[in-house]
């Protein structure tokens, strides 16, 4: 193998499989470049088969990239086998061969957090209304039990709050409903496999025979669920690469622990550290501001991050007035460094703590005719057709999924009322049966007029024909038949407001059903209904925690969280004050590090320059409260910024240049209407 495009560090990470690795690799520092060089090299030089290898991330996106790069390095043959997914999707291939050990039946459900809620909200029976903010902590409690691997009965033993009894008291009855829908949540993707490890050694012993090394990217994102189906795997193979970096460790809230890169030398006596510090995205100015400002952090591994690329322009703060002010001047910023070095919008973005920030950014950006992405809008699989017909195949792959009934049973409409439904799921209840088996029972015409019966019966007996179909023929046409049979198009005509809002609707549903296609016909793991059904759900729920790709020429706006990973020129921070950047949360909860942590990933998304701004005044919750700048501008090199308090105090040939911008700015705008 050729590895002379790497530094003596990435190269000492690619040829280390003696005893397991723990990569150190700071922003920038080409750690993927390590992941994918590292499954060439343990295939071409050290004779592994790819399907004993597995490479495991946290999204989509990741993954996808790790295997562009490795197609890159192996060919198809070589690579064939090769496991390189999310952690979830790990787990899911791992319950479809091993979920009937522990009661799932083929063809289980996933359910998304919208369908969680919605059955914690019917489990409760509180008005919702004046009870949202608990329900969300409940449903966000139930998955910090699953992550943190304790089981209802363990919830109830530790509870010592009487919110920690009622969360554990609902989490027992959820889990049961889960069992009578033959259904699962997101976490149980990587919860229910570690169970069924720790319960059935021969399964585990025959996953780590498959299993033979491992690469983990992302580390310092694992919670103790994930950390220990790694330890599982991993066993007493020690094929095992981490790759990771403790002051990027931005996701406490979902369960994140970085004290977990610490862990791997207790539970891996022999681990070596390979520390990759060079970094290749941004100037070193940049990197010398990221330094100064994590070492206020406490650290077990020392690193600093360097760079070849030249020392680069000043670090900007601008004191704005107010948070239009703040906007507006950032806007014209962007707008006077375009005109200047003929850059593209795409070139820049403008990052900030909360999605709540974005509005008066965006306001200021219309206002200029600027095209911006606003990263976070909605997924395609929220879309209400979208999830009409994906409700539709959760329903033929899985008669027990209730919350897929009850969204479609009456779309279109099939003249079955609220108060039939209500009866429906009372006599289900009493028979401990689904909503759907309920309709087909002979007992159901003594709680329902023949009518109601027969159009719950006519209804389910439909479904199970096009489920059988599906099975029998052509996937995708049966797919194409059933939207034709339900006449969904015209119904999408006759509920939008428009003919144009009705056909880009249909649109989305013929992309989702191309997609089914490419699906079908690319994926390995993919084969029936089931498989589809589970692994779209998937993706629905990964895809929900990434961004969109910004493909056009427009200024990206997003949060810090959500630009982790990316790299841009220019970068603008808003909002860098007390209580905001650091959150008011965390300061009274004493949680800096991450907030601080949070910061440093957002200057090291810069390659070439970085300006930050704060608001002397900013409204919050509708009153006018005056704004202390961020400590963490205190803490970078005094030396690396320069200030601007506002207009007085810009520079007279600046201020010219920003006009010159404006100026050029409205002709493209009058030329272009």
């Amino acid at each position: 193998m050729d590895l002379s495009q790497l530094n003596k560090r990435q190269k000492d990470a690619v040829k280390h499989i003696d005893s397991p690795l723990l990569v150190l690799a700071g922003a920038g520092s080409g750690k993927t470049r390590v992941i994918t060089n590292k499954v060439a090299y343990l295939i071409e030089e050290c004779g592994m088969k790819a399907s004993s290898i597995a490479a495991v991330t946290f999204t989509n996106k990741a993954a996808r990239e790790m295997k562009t790069r490795i197609g890159q390095l192996l060919d198809a043959k070589k690579s064939r086998g090769l496991r390189v997914s999310t952690f979830h999707t790990l787990g899911l291939n791992i319950l479809k061969k091993e979920g009937k050990r522990i009661g799932l039946r083929p063809g289980f459900s996933i359910l998304d957090s919208n369908d969680v809620s919605a059955m914690l909200r019917d489990m409760w029976q509180v008005d919702v209304t004046e009870e949202t903010d608990k329900l969300k902590m409940l449903q966000w409690k139930i998955s910090a039990f699953k992550n943190a691997l304790q089981d209802p009965a363990h919830a109830k033993s530790i509870a010592e709050e009487k919110f920690d009894e009622i969360a554990a008291t609902l989490y027992e009855k959820y889990q049961q409903n889960l069992r009578a829908y033959n259904a699962i949540d997101f976490d149980d993707l990587i919860y229910l496999p570690v169970l069924i490890f720790q319960q059935f050694p021969e399964v585990l012993d025959e996953w780590q025979n498959k299993i033979r090394y491992l690469l983990v990217d992302e580390y310092q994102d694992t919670n103790t669920c994930q950390y220990e189906l790694v330890k599982q795997l991993v066993g007493v193979n020690n094929g095992l690469t981490v790759v990771g970096d403790d002051d990027q460790s931005v996701y406490a809230w979902r369960g994140a622990q970085p004290e977990n890169l610490v862990q791997l030398n207790t539970d891996y006596p022999r681990l070596k550290l390979v520390k990759l510090e060079q970094n290749y995205r941004s100037m070193g100015r940049i990197l010398k501001a990221a330094n100064e400002l994590i070492s206020n952090n406490p650290h077990v591994f020392e690193k600093k991050l360097w760079s070849e690329m030249g020392y680069g322009d000043p670090i900007k703060v601008m004191k704005c007035r107010n948070d239009e002010h703040e906007a507006e001047r950032v806007v014209s910023e962007i707008l006077s460094h375009r005109f200047k070095h003929r850059t593209k919008n795409s070139d820049y973005a403008i990052l900030y703590r909360g999605n709540h920030q974005s509005r008066v950014v965006e306001k200021a950006l219309r206002e200029h005719r600027i095209p911006y992405f606003l990263s976070g809008g909605q997924s395609f699989f929220e879309k209400p057709e979208v999830k009409d017909v994906m409700a539709y195949l959760r329903l033929m792959a899985n008669h027990d999924d209730d919350t897929a009934f009850l969204r479609v049973v009456n779309t279109p409409r099939r003249e079955i009322g609220a108060a039939t439904l209500e009866k429906l799921g009372e006599y289900a209840m009493q028979r401990n049966c689904s909503l759907f088996n309920a309709c087909q029972e002979m007992g159901l015409t003594q709680t329902l007029s023949a009518r109601a019966a027969e159009k719950l019966s006519r209804f389910t007996l439909w479904v199970r024909d096009i489920a059988e179909r599906t099975y029998q023929g052509n996937f995708v046409q049966t797919l194409r038949d059933m939207l034709r049979e339900l006449d969904y198009e015209t119904w999408l005509l006759d509920n939008s407001k428009d003919p144009n809002v009705a056909e880009k609707r249909m649109d989305n549903v013929r992309e989702l059903i191309s997609w089914i296609e490419r699906t079908y016909d690319q994926e390995n793991d993919v084969s029936d209904l089931s498989d589809i059904v589970t692994y779209m759900t998937l993706m629905n729920i990964l895809e929900r925690q990434e961004d969109d790709e910004n493909e056009a020429d427009s200024v990206t706006l997003m949060t810090l969280h959500g630009a982790k990973g990316l790299e841009f020129p220019h970068v603008y921070i808003i909002g860098m004050e007390e209580e905001i950047l650091p959150h008011r949360v965390s300061i009274e909860e004493g949680n800096i590090e991450e907030e601080r942590r949070l910061a440093y990933v957002g200057l090291t998304r810069a390659q070439k320059t970085l300006t930050l701004s704060y608001a002397r005044i900013r409204k919050r919750f509708g009153e006018r409260i005056e704004c202390e700048v961020s400590r963490f501008i205190d803490e970078l090199p005094q030396d690396d910024i320069v200030w601007e308090g506002g207009k007085d105090t810009a520079d007279p040939e600046e201020q010219k240049e920003r006009g010159q911008a404006h100026l050029a700015n409205l002709r493209d705008l009058l030329s272009g209407s």
